[in-house]
């Protein structure tokens, strides 16, 4: 596989400075900026999905970890009467410890079976939450959280996603680009393979994984106080499947797909708000188009062809 490393960083650093001017374009407007920071929380929620796709495996409990940050950033500030600033910390390292804490049992296995038991994770994630009793209020959920800033413009809040987003890609292209992310590719291309020229493969599993988790915490956290809210049905396993639709849109191969794939079809969903007994069948579709015509996503638009599904031999 050959990296583009600097066709990727020109497209981050692009969408970023968009991102960061944009408020200037459109006045202000809260309902865009709220759609612009849902798009950015699920971005760095998704990047977290898109490194577990480096280590070959397919990760669909994202939405389990994020619904970990959300609560821990909840319960901190509504019963321990913490600050933001210091929940978001720990609620990315409550993230990572369970991600590492499961990950060192369900990574054990390969291929449909991961998977399967990570869909049964988010539901038992959920589940968990449901039955806290009065530290999470069950369906109810906890309501009424502070934002970690005073005024009632939403421009802190709107930057606060941009900076976290920054910080989720940055963490992902450092790995993706170092010694560290070449280990990533040749466990996911043979790890019996790479095993046998002395890498730990479990241990970098579990590092890889714990990463993936810490980044669902984070983007669960600021849901948390960008909603003031946070119930155990904010992330389900319909969440989870999304997260990984977005790294599949965007592009598998490279740190920015992920966030161009959230950005793409969050937005998407907002148009489509008028039709949403239609949104499931529209994705699928879309997917399907998407993933014949580019199999590696909107960043390789440069090879898009609507012949290439008809070509002998090409059907992957």
């Amino acid at each position: 596989m050959k990296l583009d490393k600097r066709r990727d960083f020109s497209v981050i650093l692009l969408i970023l400075g968009v991102l960061v001017v944009l408020p200037l374009g459109i006045g202000h407007s809260r309902y865009l900026m709220s759609v612009l920071m849902n798009c950015a929380g699920v971005a760095v929620i998704a990047s977290g999905v898109w490194l577990t796709f480096c280590i070959g495996r397919i990760n669909i409990c994202q939405a389990g970890f994020a619904l970990i940050g959300g609560y821990v950033t909840a319960i901190l500030i509504a019963k321990a009467g913490l600050s933001f600033w210091i929940a978001l910390p720990l609620s990315c390292l409550a993230s990572a410890l369970c991600g590492a804490l499961i990950g060192s049992v369900i990574l054990k296995l390969k291929g449909i079976y991961f998977s399967m038991l990570t869909i049964c994770l988010t539901e038992a994630i959920r589940l968990a939450f449901l039955n806290g009793g009065d530290l999470t209020q069950g369906s109810k959920g906890i309501t009424g959280l502070p934002q970690p800033f005073s005024g009632d413009s939403a421009l802190p809040l709107y930057y606060l996603g941009i900076a976290l987003l920054a910080i989720a890609l940055g963490v992902v292209w450092r790995v993706h680009y170092s010694r560290l992310g070449g280990i990533f590719r040749a466990m996911r291309l043979n790890e019996d393979l790479a095993e046998s020229f002395g890498v730990n493969v479990w241990r970098y599993r579990i590092m890889a994984f714990s990463i993936a988790c810490a980044l669902g915490g984070l983007g669960g956290s600021y849901f948390s106080v960008f909603t003031q809210s946070v119930y155990p049905q904010s992330f389900t396993v319909e969440h989870s499947i999304y997260y990984m639709l977005f790294c599949f849109l965007g592009g598998l191969e490279y740190v920015s797909g992920a966030m161009i794939g959230a950005f793409a079809l969050t937005i998407l969903f907002e148009l489509l708000q008028d039709f949403q007994q239609y949104q499931s069948l529209i994705y699928g579709v879309l997917m399907i188009v998407v993933m014949l015509t580019l199999p590696n996503g909107l960043m390789a638009l440069r090879s898009f062809s609507f012949s290439r599904p008809f070509r002998k031999g090409e059907a992957k």
